[in-house]
């Protein structure tokens, strides 16, 4: 929920890759959401690089942030893109596991992009956000909602029926119900005692050049391929095996024409109540 570990190389494809192409529609939403405050406090779960904390600091001028991850070269990054922030004081923790060091009702505003997180840890996460605000403050969670990476779940699915795998089937249909529908995810941050829920959502198409293109993207490396996987309840070895069978699929189908991801981005704002 907070992120994994990322490598230095790694931290900068997440940086010059991932956040323009992929993470930017889901900060769009956030950012659009996101309340004016005077002097806001503001806690980014799971920053990684520090995006969008720079455009957080333009729309929020005077306030303070602090970002949580759990990768170290992340927060480098992060740290030194925040030494040029004008108008905001920001700080950067170190942090892989919930609850997050942080006291009680300390921040007006509470958010993260993209968690990669099953159901059950989402709701972990609900209750942190939830622990961290003031009353009134503001929770904004943004995912892909149902309907994201099909052409990732329909590959896993003939792999479940060409290599005799009843479970990983079943996991898949599993994993496509569970994730959250517009209307769902609203529910789900109710039930997390939150009020004045609103739910806002965007379907994009994020285009590479091939097939195997996908396959090397960062995007598919650091973002889509662990949060799908993620979502599966199985064993290390049948999710290793639909893996390999995912790459030969995908590279063969897709080996000359465009392979376009579908992700139904949603965003969902909430507040503490008084």
């Amino acid at each position: 929920m907070i992120g994994p570990p990322l490598s230095p190389a790694d931290a900068v494809l997440f940086e010059h890759a991932v956040v323009p192409r992929y993470l930017s529609f889901f900060a769009s939403l956030a950012i659009e959401m996101m309340l004016p405050s005077e002097a806001a406090r503001i806690v980014h779960f799971g920053c990684r690089s520090g995006f969008p904390d720079p455009i957080v600091a333009d729309k929020l001028p005077g306030a303070t942030l602090v970002g949580l991850d759990g990768s170290a070269a992340a927060l480098d990054l992060a740290r030194a893109k925040a030494a040029l922030f004008s108008g905001m004081n920001a700080t950067y923790l170190l942090v892989d596991s919930l609850p997050a060091p942080l006291p009680d009702a300390s921040f007006t505003h509470a958010f993260t992009l993209h968690p990669v997180c099953r159901p059950s840890e989402r709701a972990l996460l609900l209750a942190e956000l939830r622990r961290v605000l003031v009353p009134g403050g503001q929770a904004l969670l943004a995912l892909p909602l149902r309907g994201s990476f099909p052409e990732i779940a329909d590959i896993a699915r003939e792999c479940a029926l060409k290599q005799d795998l009843s479970e990983l089937g079943a996991a898949v249909d599993a994993a496509a119900v569970s994730r959250p529908t517009l209307e769902t995810i609203a529910e789900e941050v109710e039930g997390a005692r939150f009020d004045e829920v609103e739910v806002d959502v965007q379907l994009i198409a994020v285009s590479f050049d091939s097939g195997r293109a996908f396959l090397e993207d960062p995007i598919s490396k650091l973002m889509v391929i662990p949060e799908a996987t993620a979502m599966l309840d199985l064993e290390p070895e049948i999710i290793d095996s639909m893996l390999q069978y995912l790459h030969h699929a995908i590279a063969k189908y897709w080996s000359e024409g465009v392979f376009e991801l579908t992700v139904n981005v949603g965003c969902v704002s909430a507040r503490r109540p008084l």
